[in-house]
């Protein structure tokens, strides 16, 4: 079992992000996931997180006991939900123009993409940075296949930004690859 916080602030597409990978696991890897979301009052600019359970066994509780997997796209979020990622295999994928991370133990692992520029300089709007984080995540953590969490971001994305996403995730898994692999 393989638990997962996706966090960020409202609008950054947090929620979308935890969809596509539950999906991708679920329904094109014949895995079992369970998805739980939480935002502030505000949505739009809080503290937003969501969280994803991936198990090739049957889910007994659906919510997150300590994370192995934290993504994160703010300063904030981080902050916030760090102290719960595992202490002794901890993996940590993060906007690395917005978040720092700094207090985690040694044998916590730290994936940095630049997800936001790269959206803004390849697709023109920095919405798509979820989905280029979707992608990098992909690609250094094998959780699910390429195949499977591009099916998914192509199934729950508008039609007319299926385009732009499946780019915005080409470019995180491009780079996952070309700097972690």
């Amino acid at each position: 079992m393989t638990e997962i916080r996706i966090s960020g602030y409202g609008g950054q597409g947090v929620i979308l992000s935890a969809m596509v990978i539950g999906k991708a696991a679920a329904l094109y890897e014949n895995k079992y996931s369970s998805l739980a979301q939480a935002f502030g009052p505000e949505a739009r600019g809080s503290s937003c997180s969501a969280q994803v359970i991936i198990s090739d066994e049957k889910i007994l509780y659906p919510y997150l006991v300590n994370s192995d997997i934290l993504i994160t796209m703010s300063q904030e979020a981080f902050r916030k939900f760090s102290p719960e990622l595992k202490k002794d295999s901890g993996i940590v994928v993060y906007e690395n123009e917005l978040v720092k991370p700094e207090g985690l133990a040694s044998s916590v692992k730290t994936f940095g993409v630049p997800a936001t520029r790269i959206a803004e300089e390849k697709l023109g709007k920095n919405i798509y940075l979820n989905i280029v984080m979707v992608g990098f995540f992909t690609a250094v953590t094998k959780l699910v296949s390429q195949d499977s969490a591009k099916k998914s971001v192509q199934s729950l994305v508008p039609e007319h930004t299926i385009e732009n996403n499946v780019k915005a995730f080409d470019l995180g898994y491009a780079y996952g690859k070309e700097h972690y692999a």
